[in-house]
């Protein structure tokens, strides 16, 4: 079922697919690929991946680049979205699949690793998507996510906070419209996220929804954060 929280995200990204891929890249410095690089690489050799919140296919399309075979899933709720993931992924073996992250079309222990992009601030309850992301793992199997994320040193935070309020909304507005009010929204979203659930809480969501244990790192000064874990067995 779609709350606004989620109608709202799913409002946010339907313009923005052909331009998706370029404009993350340029608003993160081009930290945004190496982030995601290094989330693909938290998962190891796993064979049978789930991309949740695939977007234009990002991940999905890292995923692909491994030297063994690999089967990957890419699932998005934003249907131009996904057809952009389908038309930029065209000679690669991807299914794509129109989902969402909270009721996830898949049985129980169906794939062997999990890879999630910017997802959680979009859900009303991250505890139990995290608990439905790890229903769809087998045991053993890890989970791994990214999300931007706010420094946590004064200085580089003020930066930060300069950046996302004043600097992301002025590009946004050369680009599109659809851009303007991307740029509007990123950062206090982001920075309302940390303050309802700083570090400390997410890592204890994510134990609780059955992961043990549970890592993460903080990327280029704190602006972007992956989290990983195990299925309990």
């Amino acid at each position: 079922m779609s709350t606004p929280r989620t109608r709202h995200a799913r409002r946010l990204f339907a313009g923005i697919g052909g331009s998706y891929d370029r404009m993350g890249s340029l608003l993160s410095f081009g930290e945004d690929p190496r982030w995601r690089r290094f989330l693909v690489s938290r998962v190891g050799s796993a064979e049978l991946v789930l991309d949740v919140a695939s977007g234009t296919a990002l991940v999905a399309r890292e995923l692909m680049r491994c030297e063994h075979p690999r089967r990957v899933f890419a699932l998005d709720p934003s249907e131009p979205m996904l057809r952009e993931g389908v038309r930029r992924s065209e000679s690669l073996p991807i299914a794509f699949v129109l989902g969402r992250a909270e009721e996830l079309p898949f049985a129980d222990g169906v794939f062997d690793a999990l890879t999630v992009t910017y997802l959680l601030r979009y859900v009303d309850d991250p505890g139990a998507t995290l608990a439905e992301l790890a229903r769809v793992v087998q045991p053993g199997g890890v989970v791994s996510s990214l999300e931007f994320g706010v420094p946590t040193n004064l200085g580089w935070r003020a930066c930060w906070r300069l950046y996302t309020r004043v600097v992301m909304p002025a590009i946004g507005r050369l680009v599109s419209r659809d851009w303007y009010e991307v740029g509007r929204f990123l950062g206090p979203s982001i920075e309302s996220y940390w303050e309802r659930y700083p570090l400390h809480d997410q890592l204890q969501l994510w134990r609780e929804a059955g992961f043990e244990p549970v890592r993460w790192r903080r990327l280029s000064l704190g602006g972007g954060v992956v989290i990983w874990g195990v299925r309990a067995r």
